[in-house]
């Protein structure tokens, strides 16, 4: 009898020692499954610092994105992510070259009147992320409970800042493309710089930038972009005024007796003809010299806030210089950039039409 009461309570204490066993495994099990529940859904997010400084934290597998700012509709594109695009801008639905390049944009949604974003439309198009340069839009896009991220730049450092961080919304690859994209436009300033190096400041050209060719009196100064690529390419700014767009007198102009004229738009052609018919206009130094020239259009215009930059100073260089540029192509280099990063096959008549600030043909 004390032999079976014996073996019933060694029993007893083998099972309960299984027992203990089985639950910390199981607890150990739990806390594993618990740890990689949490790894998971950090790897379902990114943290991305927008360019007002503000953390914005995003899927990390951005699938559908709203973009309210015209220029950064273009980066989109270059960086390979306008497949994402939900929303878009008119202006940018109106560019011509985009549309030709990308006809999809054409079908995208713009849901804005002027700059006010409509709310309830932009919230039917459910994007992951909407990107906008304006801060009354971002405000109005976070108080609906959507992410909104900071983009703008007014320089060439802020616009490499702009590339990188359209890129890290987009994803990876779009990543690699930025990197591609930057080592290209910083080339092509370094082999501006070293062609004309050995120019003194004192024989540099007075270049007026004309914003477009319908208000002939509205200009940007310096602290601007603009002001950036006349003197990456070896102009100097005729205006001392400051600031993007400014509207300037007459009698302003006549003072600054630019040495080149750059209008910008598609309605250069339109501008040029109104000076060399207005004799306050036609006692310019650049007009009697026949020095005015159109800026050219692409997908977004060359002259400002667009990632055609990069051609934009080869453009301003040879045209400031054409003895010291003889040899570049600047259809052939044209082409190869919208092959590059827009992945569009140019003819060289397009080409050109890009560089003379044409439309597309018909």
């Amino acid at each position: 009898m004390n032999k079976i009461k014996q073996i019933i309570a060694i029993i007893l204490f083998l099972v309960t020692i299984i027992s203990i066993t089985v639950g910390c495994d199981s607890n150990k099990t739990n806390e594993g499954d618990s740890k990689n529940n949490i790894a998971e859904q950090d790897a379902k997010v990114q943290t991305v610092v927008d360019q007002g400084g503000t953390e914005v934290e995003l899927p990390s597998e951005v699938k559908t994105i709203a973009d309210l700012w015209h220029a950064n509709n273009q980066i989109v594109l270059l960086l390979g992510g306008a497949d994402k695009l939900v929303a878009t801008t008119e202006n940018i639905k109106k560019t011509a070259w985009f549309a030709k390049v990308y006809p999809r944009i054409k079908d995208v949604s713009a849901p804005l009147n002027g700059n006010d974003v409509q709310i309830e439309e932009l919230m039917s198009l459910k994007p992951d992320v909407v990107l906008s340069s304006t801060d009354t839009q971002i405000e109005a896009v976070r108080k609906a409970g959507l992410k909104a991220v900071k983009v703008n730049f007014q320089s060439f450092d802020e616009m490499r800042e702009t590339v990188k961080l359209t890129a890290q919304v987009i994803g990876p690859d779009a990543e690699k493309k930025a990197e591609e994209y930057l080592k290209y436009l910083d080339g092509n300033i370094n082999y501006v710089s070293e062609r004309i190096k050995d120019v003194p400041e004192e024989k540099r050209p007075k270049v007026l930038h004309l914003v477009n060719g319908t208000e002939l009196l509205k200009v940007d100064g310096k602290k601007t972009i603009i002001d950036e690529w006349i003197n990456l390419s070896g102009g100097v700014n005729a205006l001392d005024a400051e600031g993007n767009q400014i509207t300037i007198t007459m009698e302003d102009i006549v003072k600054s007796d630019p040495d080149i004229i750059i209008i910008g738009g598609t309605s250069a052609k339109k501008g040029k003809e109104a000076m060399e018919n207005d004799p306050t206009w036609s006692s310019l130094k650049a007009v009697k010299n026949k020095k005015i020239y159109s800026n050219p259009v692409g997908t977004f215009q060359w002259d400002r806030y667009s990632a055609e930059e990069a051609l934009q100073v080869l453009w301003v260089a040879k045209t400031l210089y054409p003895n010291l540029f003889e040899d570049l192509d600047l259809v052939k280099k044209t082409q190869e950039f919208y092959k590059t990063f827009l992945n569009y096959d140019l003819t060289s008549d397009e080409a050109q039409r890009i560089i003379d600030g044409l439309d597309p043909e018909e």
